[in-house]
């Protein structure tokens, strides 16, 4: 078999379960299989495939079509034009966060602080941060040690470990120190909702990092109090939420001695980010 014969036969099997990306799919294995990028692959397609490669090939085609999410199957994805490594133990990296972090840079840009993230997962928010705020340094926290092993890697691969400190701990944890920045995308679906979700999303990303209690809101509170303590005065809290979640949200900012600063919408006019500033008692 050649190239073309076998991104032919990965479509098939996927389109047969009604993966909507069966194609694009087909060929991004591939680029993994056989380690060239996706543009080398797509010029020679009339190159003969080994037995070996095959094989491999055929397991990752099984592995998507359970509906395992490909970036964890390549083990990477693209965020803020950089390749992040992520795994099951974090949650990958949505496009509307890049909108976040884009605003979080016009309202920094040339300015030197301190950041916070608070459930930093994959790290892929703190360390696209500091990759353009080039004299700030920054503290990523999350419950899972895993997921900060995975941190640990992106912030050495993309050269910010020397202004990065990871620990291990909860969102309730102590912290002696103030910052500019509070930044955070914390879990923000109802628990009875998590059924609803996507299949990719449900049965594979990590359910730490998607449940947010009764209301959704458990772990967007306890951000909220943390910040009101952790915040300099007039420093940002960057939170990100669920669709529907504006108002109430807002309330317990505006409670809590917040002002809003500014809105982001996401790619459907949904709001999915609040930056607000700390104005202090």
């Amino acid at each position: 078999m050649n190239v073309l014969d076998l991104i032919n036969f990965g479509e098939r099997e996927l389109r047969q379960k009604k993966i909507t990306s069966s194609r694009l799919d087909s060929e991004l294995l591939l680029t993994k299989i056989l380690n060239k990028k996706r543009e080398e692959i797509l010029t020679n397609l009339d190159i003969e495939i080994s037995q070996r490669c095959l094989f491999k090939y055929k397991e990752l085609i099984n592995r998507r079509s359970r509906n395992e999410p490909i970036a964890y199957i390549l083990e990477k994805k693209e965020f803020w034009s950089k390749f992040f490594v992520v795994g099951p133990d974090t949650l990958i990296p949505r496009p509307e966060t890049e909108l976040m972090v884009e605003q979080l840079i016009k309202i920094f840009k040339g300015k030197k602080i301190s950041i916070l993230d608070m459930g930093t997962g994959s790290g892929c928010i703190l360390i696209s941060l500091l990759s353009e705020l080039k004299n700030s340094k920054g503290i990523g926290v999350d419950i899972s040690k895993k997921a900060l092993v995975i941190a640990k890697k992106n912030s050495e691969k993309h050269e910010t470990l020397n202004r990065i400190k990871f620990l291990n701990k909860s969102l309730e944890s102590k912290f002696y120190q103030m910052f500019d920045l509070i930044v955070s995308n914390p879990p923000y679906i109802k628990s009875n909702e998590i059924k609803n979700l996507q299949e990719d999303i449900k049965k594979y990303e990590p359910r730490i990092a998607l449940d947010g209690g009764n209301d959704g809101l458990d772990l967007v509170k306890k951000v909220i109090y943390k910040a009101k303590y952790n915040l300099k005065v007039n420093g940002r809290l960057a939170l990100e939420i669920g669709n529907e979640q504006f108002k109430k949200v807002s309330k317990i900012l505006t409670k809590n001695k917040f002002k809003i600063e500014c809105v982001i919408k996401d790619y459907k006019d949904n709001i999915r980010c609040i930056i607000s500033t700390n104005i202090g008692n």
